[in-house]
């Protein structure tokens, strides 16, 4: 038997997976080990069995399982399968930042998928992230400014000195239009909701 090119996961942020021999698990055993999600669908029962001393062919052993998950925005069992779904996306994104970004995206309820999966679809993500900001507020401020509302306007007009960006930001957020969900190293995601 030859073994896969299954790989141990290289980045921090990178999508993992422990696959392990489910005939193994429901016997009281806990063999497997922590796998890279891209590429998981190819390991074999040989590598989730290395180094356990299992015979797994004599053993009956035949399925192996994703028991658990690590930087998948999903936190629950998969099969290799969709596991190295979720590693595909990763080696498509374009580092960590929108990694985190998809995975807040995931983890907000709303966002679109590929087909009938969880896998988020990246076109999408794309056209409807609007980055990473301190505060809603501070997004209306950008936006106010990218969209020229005020241009040709002087800055001591009371149109433009009496704006009142919180309320925009705040209509912005109720108007169903823009969805935020906290980034954990502070502020918040914000997303369209189109």
């Amino acid at each position: 038997m030859t073994e896969t090119t299954a790989r141990r996961r290289t980045n921090a942020d990178e999508p993992a997976i422990w696959l392990g021999c489910l005939h193994c698990y429901n016997s009281g055993r806990l063999v497997g080990h922590w796998f890279a999600a891209s590429g998981a669908d190819e390991v074999t029962l040989a590598d989730v069995h290395r180094g356990s001393r299992v015979d797994f062919a004599s053993e009956g052993c035949e399925e192996i399982w994703g028991l658990d998950v690590e930087n998948i925005a999903v936190h629950r069992e998969m099969d290799a399968i969709e596991a190295a779904q979720w590693g595909a996306l990763y080696d498509e994104v374009d580092d960590a930042d929108e990694w985190q970004a998809i995975s807040a995206w995931v983890r907000s309820g709303d966002y679109i998928a590929e087909g009938d999966s969880d896998i988020p679809c990246l076109s999408d993500f794309r056209e409807r992230y609007c980055g990473t900001w301190d505060s809603m507020e501070d997004y209306a401020y950008s936006y106010v400014e990218d969209m020229g509302l005020f241009e040709g306007i002087p800055d001591d007009s009371p149109l433009v000195t009496y704006f009142d960006h919180s309320a925009f930001a705040r209509d912005l957020r109720l108007s169903g239009e823009y969805s935020t969900t906290p980034n954990p190293d502070g502020g918040v995601y914000i997303f369209r909701c189109f």
